[in-house]
């Protein structure tokens, strides 16, 4: 069974090579996936796989862990550098940003944004 730092690293090398179905076999079918770009959750491998084809429409962002840590109530908090440029190569945002999972049946069933 994958440990959950490297489903962590799986799902982060497969978003960036814009693998779609490598990344939803991280996640739980019923996964909650925050939509940072337009608002609220994508929920399921559906509605995710579309907002990830919408914003890929637009821009063009790569997310690179630099470190995982598992918190006191067993999410995995995610320090993330990120850097998303829009298609014609305009830097938008670059920074730190944390990722925060929620685990369930060894799969990534809810992701949140925090700012650092």
């Amino acid at each position: 069974m994958e440990t959950p730092y490297n489903l962590i690293k799986q799902a982060y090398a497969a978003f960036n090579a814009r693998d779609i179905p490598i990344v939803l076999a991280t996640l739980h079918p019923q996964v909650r996936w925050s939509r940072a770009w337009e608002g609220d959750y994508a929920t399921g491998h559906d509605e995710v796989r579309s907002y990830w084809q919408r914003q890929w429409q637009e821009l063009d962002p790569h997310v690179e862990p630099t470190n995982i840590r598992e918190r006191a109530d067993g999410r995995l908090e995610v320090a993330v550098q990120q850097l998303v440029k829009d298609k014609q190569g305009k830097v938008i945002f670059e920074g730190p940003i944390k990722h925060v999972y929620t685990l369930q049946d060894g799969l990534l069933q809810q992701m949140d944004i925090e700012h650092v």
